[in-house]
């Protein structure tokens, strides 16, 4: 079978329809649907059902998508490979992350990190969901949970508190408690993740619990909303007050701890990729530098 077809068939598979095949391909449509159509002809079945929304993978066309997948996997693995026998780390590093830690605290980083390692291009795929590692959807990944695939190198990195943070606008606006019992006297607004249950990190709603019994109930939030950035941005305009990890509102300018001794639970943060990459000296690169700025940036707290 010609590997080029079947990447093409591999990545329409994937995409599940042509245009998406096109795109990752750099190729036209009608280029990647005379390719598929090819390799039918070739094959003697038909490995998809088109319709106006896509394309639905036919059974056949299953079992070969398991197997082109598989061959796609090994075929980076050697590129990851032999771009690590260069002398100084280069080539292409895709990190992933959860959107809040990725965009607020990585990000701003990067610019020491680029200094350090001209050669290595980052991509940042900054998302709330867990992307897979084995199968290479991304090289290595900073997460606030413990990875739960297997075949996967994974080391804690980091121990984060949380705080309840405010701004001097909510401060004007309705002053600034002095005990965790203000909070239960219905003079102040909590921001909150909601929905509760799809929030990215654990435990973050903890603001609603602390003090409570269990005939009390969870305090009511006064505004939820379904991204950390956007609690960040509540707070700052004085909406309410929020509990959040240190390495998201510490270093923002216009938010100020509230009731600083009122500790929230904290998490651990880990730093994962694949047993295969082991080796890899971007990963060893990126390693180090984010322990490098763990260690500072633990140190610019006390």
């Amino acid at each position: 079978m010609d590997w080029d077809k079947l990447k093409t068939f591999h990545a329409a598979a994937e995409a599940g329809s042509l245009t998406g095949a096109a795109e990752a391909l750099n190729l036209s449509q009608s280029a990647v649907s005379r390719q598929i159509s090819a390799l039918e002809t070739d094959m003697g079945i038909k490995l998809f059902h088109r319709h106006a929304r896509g394309l639905i993978v036919t059974e056949p066309g299953r079992i070969l998508h398991e197997t082109t997948r598989q061959v796609s996997t090994q075929i980076t693995f050697a590129e990851v490979q032999v771009q690590d026998c260069r002398d100084e780390p280069s080539g292409l590093l895709r990190v992933t992350a959860p959107t809040a830690l990725g965009a607020l605290w990585i990000a701003p980083r990067l610019t020491r990190f680029k200094a350090m390692y001209p050669s290595i291009n980052l991509r940042l795929i900054f998302v709330d969901n867990e992307l897979d590692l084995a199968n290479l959807e991304a090289d290595c990944a900073v997460r606030p949970w413990a990875s739960s695939q297997n075949d996967l190198i994974q080391r804690k990195v980091m121990e984060v508190p949380q705080h309840l943070y405010g701004s001097e606008a909510y401060f004007a606006r309705l002053g600034e408690p002095k005990s965790l019992a203000d909070l239960d006297s219905g003079k102040h607004d909590l921001i909150t993740y909601g929905p509760r249950k799809h929030a990215p990190l654990p435990n973050l709603n903890w603001i609603l619990d602390i003090g409570r019994s269990e005939q009390q109930g969870p305090r009511k939030p006064a505004i939820e909303i379904n991204t950390i950035n956007g609690m960040v941005k509540l707070a700052e305009a004085g909406l309410g007050l929020t509990g959040l990890p240190d390495y998201v509102a510490r270093e923002n300018a216009m938010l100020k701890p509230v009731l600083p001794d009122l500790l929230g639970p904290p998490f651990e943060i880990f730093f994962v990729y694949p047993n295969e990459l082991k080796g890899s000296r971007r990963i060893a690169a990126f390693r180090e530098f984010l322990m490098l700025e763990i260690k500072n940036w633990d140190v610019a707290q006390l």
